[in-house]
């Protein structure tokens, strides 16, 4: 069976999704999956789709960024689809995985992709770098230190640190890191400052 997947990152993105389910169409998909989400929130239409594949189908998608979020994402999906014996083909780049050609194109462009990303790091470290010799980089703005005091208050009152995170629109990170140093000052005889 071919199956489809359609995928948008946000609802108003209706026409992007209708040009993804024609293509599909197109393709012969019997079954398609459809959602409308960020490619780094829950994808409940992908999974169910990798769920409903039985060795022999095909999962299509029209764009490779539909399917995966990074390589790492992407080798995960192949491989999980490879453990099921599930073809992938990807419409715009005519790339079927069932061949050794188009599993040998996947490679390289999940190869040139993470050479890609790993450039790209390397020149945002150089330019921090740059820019923190120059005097220009600060780093991350501190937290207000009344912020502070009232995560340390509000978990002293028994309040938990997600729902911390969720009443102040923090990060769950920067709960626990504030709580962390917090006991550490505690402990260190100098209190909470």
């Amino acid at each position: 069976m071919i199956i489809g997947y359609a995928r948008t990152s946000t609802v108003d993105q209706i026409a992007g999704l209708e040009a993804q389910l024609r293509e599909l169409e197109a393709a012969q998909c019997k079954k398609i999956f459809r959602e409308q989400v960020s490619s780094v929130a829950v994808r409940a239409q992908l999974e169910a789709a990798l769920e409903f594949a039985r060795e022999g189908d095909v999962l299509v998608v029209t764009k490779l960024d539909r399917l995966a979020r990074s390589v790492a994402d992407l080798m995960m999906l192949i491989h999980t689809l490879e453990k099921k014996a599930v073809g992938l083909r990807i419409l715009n780049l005519g790339m079927d995985t069932q061949t050794p050609t188009g599993k040998l194109m996947l490679t390289v462009l999940g190869g040139v992709a993470q050479f890609e990303r790993e450039m790209m790091l390397e020149r945002q470290r150089e330019g921090v770098a740059k820019a923190k010799a120059a005097g220009k980089y600060k780093g991350r703005t501190p937290l207000a230190t009344e912020l502070r005091q009232e995560v340390v208050s509000l978990a002293e009152s028994g309040m938990v640190k997600t729902k911390i995170a969720r009443e102040l629109k923090i990060g769950e990170a920067t709960v626990y890191r504030i709580l962390a140093a917090s006991k550490n000052y505690s402990k260190a005889g100098i209190g909470n400052e």
